[in-house]
């Protein structure tokens, strides 16, 4: 079976574990706080604050930038719930705009058109399946109306926007480390910023509100990554420029060898550099593509075929979103990771045109 996803942890990973297993120390030690150097020096931030998960990185980015009870969030309804549910966790609104028909991504135009009608505080701009957003677009847009501008990276480790790596595009910036991602710390999450007073506010936030020994400024969570955690990372992000190379160069493959198919391949803008956490591509009958990948051993997968306003969660949300709604029928993403072998990439391409042939 080719797989979607195969998370690969070296031996030398393995060596650093045991190592902080034989430590004793644990829990958020030394190891973290050189993870969290390494990594804000990998994005081109002055600043990087460990956390639990990737929705704990982003809640505690919201917290840290001001947002809270009355305050009203702009995003992509088509990305993973945790994009929005972070705004809601911290007591804001969430409202949302239509996204970029061929980027996947929150569209500039429309988000323009919603902060018109109504008053935001913060714009979270997903970069979806390792593509940047268009920055400058929301940029403008968050300036216009003193809105924080958020970056939800969780799928874009080590991609570029006009020169810049994801992670210093925004005011504050986001990482999932889930073990599907472009790199991993089994769970966690990293906020990147250059900002000195939100990443004071986010070290406090994911440490209980605490400024010193048992002060508490403010109430916080426990959010804190451990030293386990941090000596992947540190590992992980050694690896991340070859990972990412692998995953742009199988890309490559599968966009060539689907060319003249009747599937549309991911987009690149100029000024992108995307990382491929995941290649996806669009099909008229998603269902019928996928059960044939799966008939051949192929794995493959939908992300995401709900779009958040249309969750139950959020039921009850009034607006409409073609061009997302559009996106959840017909995307499917195929295995695209490093551990995928230029054997495994013309077996997929040989079944998705035999597929194109049999079905024109």
């Amino acid at each position: 079976m080719i797989s979607i996803a195969n998370p690969e942890l070296s031996e030398a990973a393995m060596t650093r574990v045991r190592e902080v297993m034989d430590s004793g120390m644990i829990a958020d030690g030394p190891e973290v706080r050189e993870f969290e150097a390494e990594f804000a020096e990998f994005c081109g931030t002055d600043h990087g604050v460990a956390a639990a998960n990737g929705t704990a990185a982003l809640q505690t980015a919201l917290v840290a930038a001001g947002i809270g009870d009355g305050d009203t969030v702009l995003t992509t309804p088509f990305s993973f719930v945790a994009s929005a549910n972070a705004a809601r966790l911290c007591g804001a609104d969430v409202v949302f705009a239509d996204i970029d028909p061929q980027t996947y991504n929150l569209d500039p135009d429309s988000a323009a058109e919603v902060a018109r009608e109504t008053d935001i505080d913060a714009i979270i701009a997903v970069h979806l399946y390792g593509l940047p957003a268009d920055m400058d677009g929301l940029r403008t847009v968050a300036d216009e109306h003193d809105a924080v501008l958020i970056e939800d990276a969780a799928q874009a480790h080590g991609a570029v926007y006009d020169g810049t790596r994801v992670g210093a595009l925004g005011d504050v910036a986001c990482f999932s480390f889930y073990p599907t991602k472009n790199m991993t710390t089994a769970e966690g999450g990293m906020v990147t910023t250059d900002d000195a007073d939100i990443a004071e506010g986010a070290r406090r936030f994911v440490n209980h509100g605490r400024t010193e020994s048992y002060e508490h400024a403010e109430v916080g969570h426990n959010l804190r990554m451990t030293s386990i955690g941090a000596v992947i990372g540190q590992e992980q992000l050694s690896r991340l420029p070859d990972f990412n190379e692998c995953r742009r160069h199988n890309a490559s493959r599968l966009t060539e060898g689907l060319e003249g198919t009747a599937f549309e391949t991911p987009t690149e803008p100029d000024d992108c550099r995307h990382v491929y956490h995941q290649y996806t591509i669009r099909a008229d009958d998603r269902e019928a593509v996928q059960s044939y990948l799966e008939t051949h051993d192929i794995g493959s997968g939908v992300y995401y075929p709900t779009c958040i306003h249309d969750q139950p969660a959020y039921d009850g949300h009034e607006g409409t979103y073609p061009n997302a709604e559009n996106a959840a029928e017909e995307v499917l993403s195929l295995p695209v990771h490093p551990n995928v072998s230029e054997a495994d990439i013309e077996r997929i391409i040989e079944v998705l045109d035999d597929y194109n042939d049999n079905n024109e």
